[in-house]
């Protein structure tokens, strides 16, 4: 059964690299997100440098008029952190 409702993925600052991957994921329905085995799910299945550096998971992302994630947002939210 799928466990998430959505999810974005984003590049944010890291003070190694410059840019990391965060995935912004938002919870299905009576259903609870464990980060850890969400990151052990990827790093089974990508390359080590597609992988998430950190998942959020989150009420609601922003969306627009039609229904889209509004990616700009989410990096210009964790771009303040």
């Amino acid at each position: 059964p799928v466990e998430y409702a959505q999810v974005a993925v984003v590049g944010v600052e890291d003070p190694v690299w410059g840019e990391a991957v965060k995935a912004v994921v938002v919870a299905a329905a009576d259903h609870e997100l464990d980060a850890t085995a969400i990151l052990a799910f990827t790093r089974a299945r990508l390359a080590g440098y597609k992988c998430p550096k950190s998942i959020d998971v989150v009420a609601e992302l922003p969306l627009g008029a039609t229904g889209k994630i509004l990616k700009r947002e989410l990096r210009a939210q964790y771009a303040a952190l």
